[in-house]
This record gives structure tokens, sequence and C-alpha cells, in this order.
């Protein structure tokens, strides 16, 4: 059993598809029997991964700061909801409680997230499988241009290792609990 962090889009106007994809990685993580750690939302992809891991009865710990709570985003569904003072604290809390980062579809915070997370096991600072789902090839155009800067210097080889570019939620966690193992 691992606490395994998700990554995802928190925004209201996605495609009904996006948000089914969520619900089966949180059913998914549910019967494999691990603990949900995420952005701590109600909304979106975010608020789906939540409810379906509930839905399968796993555990779930949301990290939210408090300006996002003002705005009445929080899952208070939540077994344990933590409220940071920014979204830096967030993060930093999310890493700290999470066995391994599985990164779904996403905007701008879910960039962030995924390269704070690459970028610090790529610094040994610490050893927690990153796992991308690359679903219907939403971050292939991502992951081409990455390897892209191989070659001219701005990426080590060894960074990409780093980094499992994974197509189905079912292969990212059997990745993930390969990894653990």
């Amino acid at each position: 059993m691992a606490a395994i962090c998700v990554f995802c889009a928190s925004s209201r106007t996605l495609a009904p598809r996006w948000l089914e994809l969520a619900r089966t990685a949180g059913l998914a993580l549910a019967r494999r029997g691990h603990t949900l750690v995420s952005g701590g939302g109600c909304v979106g992809m975010m608020g789906a991964v939540a409810d379906g891991a509930r839905a399968g009865g796993a555990r779930t710990y949301g990290v939210i700061p408090q300006s996002l709570v003002d705005l009445e985003v929080a899952d208070t569904a939540a077994d344990e909801l933590a409220i940071t003072d920014g979204m830096a604290s967030r993060k930093t809390l999310m890493i700290d409680k999470s066995d391994a980062f599985l990164t779904l579809p996403g905007g701008l915070g879910t960039l962030d997230e995924l390269f704070e997370v690459w970028t610090t096991a790529t610094l040994g600072l610490h050893h927690k499988p990153v796992v991308l789902l690359d679903a219907d090839g939403y971050y292939t155009g991502l992951v081409e241009w990455l390897r892209g800067l191989v070659a001219p210097g701005f990426v080590p080889a060894g960074a990409l290792d780093r980094l499992t570019v994974v197509s189905t939620v079912e292969e990212a966690f059997t990745v993930i609990e390969d990894y653990r193992a």
C-alpha cells in the first residue's frame, strides 16, 4: 500500500472523457489498496479522482492553500484535509506525504507540480517514482520537446530516465508498484 499523489486539472470546464479518466484512476488506486494524496480540490479532474478513490474505499488526503478554501473549492469529503498558507507549501507537503507521483492531463498547475517532483527526483532529493499518463497522446508533444533538449545539453539524458511515460491507468499503477517492490 502506497500514498500516491495524483496531479491533474482542476478546471470546471473539461470534457466528460477527462473527468471519467480521473474517476477511473481513483477507482484503480482504491482497488489496488493505495491512499490518494491530492491537491485538496473538489472540482474538475481533481474532484473526480478523489470521488473515484472514495467510491472504491480508498483513504483520501488533500492538501490545499487557504486561498482556495476561501474560493469554496476544498474537498471537504477528504478523510484528512491539510490547509497550507500557499501554493509552495502545498507542493512541499504533498511531496512529503507521497510515496509516488502520477500525473494525469492538466494545465499550468499540473505541469508545475510534475516539473517540481521530476526535477527533485533528478537531483536525487527523493527516489520516488514519477509517472506521466499520456492518455490519448495528451503529453506526446511535450515529451518529444523534452527529449529534444538532451542533444544541446539543456537536459541530461539521465533525467529522462526518472520520468516514466505510460498510456493507460493500469500501466501507471503497475509501474508504481513494480518500482516500490
